[in-house]
């Protein structure tokens, strides 16, 4: 009687023991599930960054400026179009993040931030600047000062935040460097005008 108490309680327990392992390998496919998910929808979240910013620089570009005007507004009409079907695309991709990770979260972005704010002011210190921070989000050593400050900073931010602070301050830099060949392309031709009008 006993002994076969006994059997029947080590039964139960063996299988508890195989449903416990069945739900845990179940768990360990649904995490891996999630991860490509999450990793999936980042990629979709920088594609839409990428095509929202190829628009942008299609608006401004000089080949933009050099067609007539007909066919400018016509182009651009097309562009807000796709401005605006891009934008309605939401994806999110939360992080959770603990209390010290969000105060490294909201210095990180204050501190971008306070360049953008200044960039019109100084884009040459402004880009300097920037490039100083990127250098801080790197692994491989920069041909840049880094700012150390910053630098603490991003390290105590969750991971998925230092990714996305370095990819900010890449599409800053791309936008600062977009923006000063524009202003020096236009300076250039403001200067040619006068010698073009009169050599005619």
């Amino acid at each position: 009687m006993n002994e076969a108490a006994c059997t029947g309680k080590f039964s139960r327990t063996l299988s508890m023991a195989d449903r416990s392992g069945r739900l845990l390998e179940n768990l360990d496919q649904l995490e891996m599930r999630v991860e490509a998910l999450r990793e999936a929808a980042s990629s979709m979240e920088q594609e839409r960054e990428c095509i929202l910013e190829m628009i942008q620089s299609i608006q401004s570009s000089q080949e933009m400026r050099n067609i007539c005007a007909g066919e400018r507004e016509e182009l651009h009409l097309t562009a807000n179009r796709l401005l605006g079907r891009t934008l309605c695309v939401e994806i999110s991709v939360g992080t959770i993040r603990n209390s010290q990770q969000e105060d490294a979260l909201r210095r990180a972005t204050s501190m971008i931030d306070e360049i953008v704010k200044k960039l019109l002011d100084d884009m040459d210190g402004g880009r300097q600047r920037l490039l100083a921070l990127h250098a801080a989000c790197v692994t491989e050593a920069p041909p840049v000062p880094i700012d150390q400050k910053f630098q603490a900073v991003v390290i105590s931010c969750a991971m998925e935040d230092q990714k996305n602070i370095k990819r900010r301050l890449e599409t800053l830099l791309r936008n600062v460097e977009s923006a000063d060949k524009n202003i020096k392309i236009m300076d250039h031709q403001k200067l040619e005008g006068p010698q073009a009008n009169g050599s005619q």
